[in-house]
Parts: structure tokens; C-alpha cells; sequence
């Protein structure tokens, strides 16, 4: 391989490599809160001040199912540490479904949006998220998103058109088509024709 080729691919591949990165959210210190104290397990608006996060990053949550993981793009939903008020179409909830505490649980987080995204946990009624398990990231365009987070959604559904008794099952019709009465009225006038020549030739034997 050349050198100028070869330097070429290796640029294309720490380019690409590169392009995205796992982020864990707190370092070592993961996603944790001690409920005894009331304290998290790291400063998690200084942790987040020191990166630069771009569309296609990931974050990963490394906690168990003490805490919770919110994403929200309201910053009035983030500062009421409460999902209660909340919309479907901005605020999102990770890592749910776990009804037994203290299990352990990884929770990674797509970045798609740009402009800032909130994260907490709403968990012990916002206990958590009011002492410190909350923070803010300003998310770039960087490269853009990869092409599996850049799928648009599915088409919305249509129901198929109902029958006038509401029933989906198409009309079955059992009209008799045109060709068919030609064919019934050509077997008449030959069976009529039939009896004619029949009476013919029964008068030419008298």
C-alpha cells in the first residue's frame, strides 16, 4: 500500500473511531445517592462541565435501582426535580420497571437532541435530584447523528375503510356479469330454433 494511501485509511478510521463517544456519567463515582447522608456520589454539574458532547454521544449510567434516570429538554420540569407535570414529548424516564431496590442496573442514553438536555433523578420524591443528582450538558451537531439514531419514525396507522355495518371485511357481490346473460340468452333461442326444426320436419314426414 502506498504511504499516502495508507495514512489516508488510518485518518478515515480514527476519524470514525472517533466520531462518537460513551460518556460514564460521574466517572468511577457512577449514579449513585446515600440515602443516609443525602448526598450523591459525585458533583455532577462539575463532572458535566468538563466534556463536550456532541449528537450521537452516548451517556452510560452506572447505578442500581435506588435512583432513577430522567431526560428532559424542560428546564421547568428539571428544576421541579418532578416529572409530574411533565410531557410525554419532552421528558423521558430510563431504567423503569424494576420493582426490587439496590439491583444493579446500566442505563445508556442516546444523545439526539441539540441544545441542552437535563438529566436527575426524580427518585424519594426529588430528595435526590434537590441534593445534587441533576445536571445540565449543551449538546452540539458535531458529525450528526449515525444512521441508527437518524431513522424517521414509523407511519401513523390507518385503519382500513369499514363496510356500512362496520364490519372491515370487504363486500362480496354475487351480481351475474353481462357476459353471462349473453351466454343464458344464446341457449335459449337455440333450444327455441331446436323445437322449429323439430315441427318441420315432422310435417314434411306427414
Amino acid at each position: 500500500m502506498a504511504p499516502a494511501m495508507y495514512f489516508t485509511f488510518v485518518a478515515l478510521f480514527i476519524s470514525g473511531a472517533t466520531a462518537y463517544t460513551n460518556y460514564t456519567v460521574g466517572g468511577k463515582s457512577g449514579w449513585f445517592f446515600d440515602q443516609n447522608t443525602n448526598t450523591s456520589s459525585a458533583n455532577y454539574a462539575d463532572w458535566a462541565a468538563n466534556q463536550t458532547f456532541d449528537l450521537g454521544d452516548y451517556l452510560i449510567f452506572n447505578t442500581n435501582t435506588n435512583q432513577t434516570v430522567v431526560l428532559t429538554y424542560n428546564e421547568t420540569t428539571f428544576r421541579s426535580c418532578s416529572i409530574d407535570n411533565s410531557s410525554d414529548s419532552d421528558t423521558f424516564i430510563y431504567g423503569q420497571g424494576n420493582e426490587n431496590f439496590g439491583q444493579p442496573l446500566t442505563v445508556a442514553v442516546p444523545l439526539t437532541i441539540v441544545g441542552l438536555n437535563y438529566f436527575f433523578s426524580d427518585a424519594n420524591d426529588g430528595i435526590q435530584c434537590e441534593n445534587g443528582m441533576a445536571f445540565g450538558i449543551n449538546v452540539s451537531h458535531g458529525v450528526g447523528l449515525p444512521p441508527n439514531l437518524n431513522q424517521p419514525p414509523p407511519p401513523p396507522y390507518v385503519e382500513p375503510p369499514s363496510n356500512a355495518d362496520g364490519s372491515l371485511t370487504p363486500t362480496v357481490t354475487n351480481e351475474s356479469s353481462g357476459a353471462g346473460l349473453s351466454v343464458g340468452g344464446n341457449v335459449h333461442w337455440m333450444v327455441w330454433y331446436s323445437f322449429m326444426l323439430c315441427g318441420i320436419f315432422a310435417l314434411l314426414l306427414v
